[in-house]
Protein backbone atom coordinates (compact mmCIF):
# COMPACT_ATOMS: atom_id res chain seq x y z
CA UNK A 1 0.00 0.00 0.00
CA UNK A 2 1.98 2.97 -1.29
CA UNK A 3 0.96 6.52 -0.47
CA UNK A 4 1.50 9.36 -2.89
CA UNK A 5 4.05 12.06 -2.14
CA UNK A 6 1.23 14.60 -1.75
CA UNK A 7 -0.56 12.37 0.76
CA UNK A 8 2.63 11.88 2.76
CA UNK A 9 3.32 15.61 2.71
CA UNK A 10 -0.20 16.29 3.99
CA UNK A 11 0.31 13.77 6.81
CA UNK A 12 3.58 15.46 7.77
CA UNK A 13 1.97 18.92 7.78
CA UNK A 14 -0.91 17.65 9.90
CA UNK A 15 1.49 16.07 12.40
CA UNK A 16 3.56 19.26 12.58
CA UNK A 17 0.44 21.31 13.31
CA UNK A 18 -0.78 18.84 15.93
CA UNK A 19 2.62 18.96 17.65
CA UNK A 20 2.55 22.78 17.62
CA UNK A 21 -0.99 22.75 19.04
CA UNK A 22 0.04 20.10 21.58
CA UNK A 23 -2.99 18.07 20.50
CA UNK A 24 -0.83 14.98 20.01
CA UNK A 25 1.91 13.53 22.18
CA UNK A 26 5.42 13.15 20.87
CA UNK A 27 5.08 9.37 21.05
CA UNK A 28 1.82 9.35 19.11
CA UNK A 29 3.40 11.58 16.46
CA UNK A 30 6.36 9.21 16.08
CA UNK A 31 4.02 6.21 15.88
CA UNK A 32 1.99 7.95 13.14
CA UNK A 33 5.16 8.85 11.24
CA UNK A 34 6.20 5.23 11.34
CA UNK A 35 2.84 3.65 10.51
CA UNK A 36 1.14 6.20 8.25
CA UNK A 37 4.06 7.86 6.48
CA UNK A 38 6.59 5.02 6.16
CA UNK A 39 4.47 1.92 6.75
CA UNK A 40 7.43 0.31 8.49
CA UNK A 41 7.44 -2.08 11.43
CA UNK A 42 9.15 -0.87 14.60
CA UNK A 43 12.27 -2.90 13.89
CA UNK A 44 12.62 -1.48 10.39
CA UNK A 45 11.95 2.10 11.48
CA UNK A 46 14.45 1.91 14.36
CA UNK A 47 17.09 0.61 11.95
CA UNK A 48 16.29 3.36 9.43
CA UNK A 49 16.66 6.01 12.17
CA UNK A 50 19.78 4.32 13.60
CA UNK A 51 18.29 4.05 17.09
CA UNK A 52 17.65 1.02 19.25
CA UNK A 53 14.34 -0.79 19.13
CA UNK A 54 14.03 -0.20 22.87
CA UNK A 55 14.48 3.57 22.41
CA UNK A 56 11.81 3.62 19.69
CA UNK A 57 9.35 1.64 21.80
CA UNK A 58 9.85 3.93 24.77
CA UNK A 59 9.44 6.97 22.54
CA UNK A 60 6.24 5.69 20.89
CA UNK A 61 4.67 4.96 24.27
CA UNK A 62 5.77 8.26 25.85
CA UNK A 63 7.91 6.36 28.35
CA UNK A 64 11.37 7.29 29.55
CA UNK A 65 13.27 10.40 28.56
CA UNK A 66 14.45 10.36 24.94
CA UNK A 67 17.68 12.15 24.25
CA UNK A 68 17.85 15.05 21.83
CA UNK A 69 19.98 12.80 19.62
CA UNK A 70 17.20 10.17 19.50
CA UNK A 71 14.54 12.77 18.69
CA UNK A 72 16.67 14.28 15.94
CA UNK A 73 17.35 10.83 14.49
CA UNK A 74 13.62 10.16 14.26
CA UNK A 75 12.42 13.53 12.93
CA UNK A 76 15.24 14.65 10.62
CA UNK A 77 14.50 12.08 7.88
CA UNK A 78 11.12 13.83 7.54
CA UNK A 79 12.54 17.33 7.21
CA UNK A 80 11.77 18.25 10.81
CA UNK A 81 14.07 19.29 13.60
CA UNK A 82 13.79 19.42 17.35
CA UNK A 83 14.59 22.62 19.19
CA UNK A 84 13.53 25.21 21.68
CA UNK A 85 11.12 27.76 20.30
CA UNK A 86 9.19 30.56 21.96
CA UNK A 87 5.69 29.69 23.07
CA UNK A 88 2.98 31.40 21.08
CA UNK A 89 0.72 33.53 23.20
CA UNK A 90 -2.91 34.11 22.33
CA UNK A 91 -3.22 37.48 20.66
CA UNK A 92 -5.69 39.56 22.59
CA UNK A 93 -6.08 43.30 22.40
CA UNK A 94 -5.07 44.96 25.67
CA UNK A 95 -8.02 46.27 27.63
CA UNK A 96 -8.52 50.01 27.92
CA UNK A 97 -6.98 51.31 31.12
CA UNK A 98 -4.53 48.42 31.35
CA UNK A 99 -0.83 49.26 31.63
CA UNK A 100 -0.31 48.25 27.97
CA UNK A 101 -3.42 49.50 26.26
CA UNK A 102 -5.68 52.43 25.75
CA UNK A 103 -5.03 55.99 26.83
Amino acid sequence: MSKSIATRQQLLETLQQELRDESISLGAAVRRLRTQVTGLRQEQFAKMCKISLSALRQLEYDAGNPTLRTLKAVFEPFGMTVGIVPRQRPSAAPAAGSPHGGS
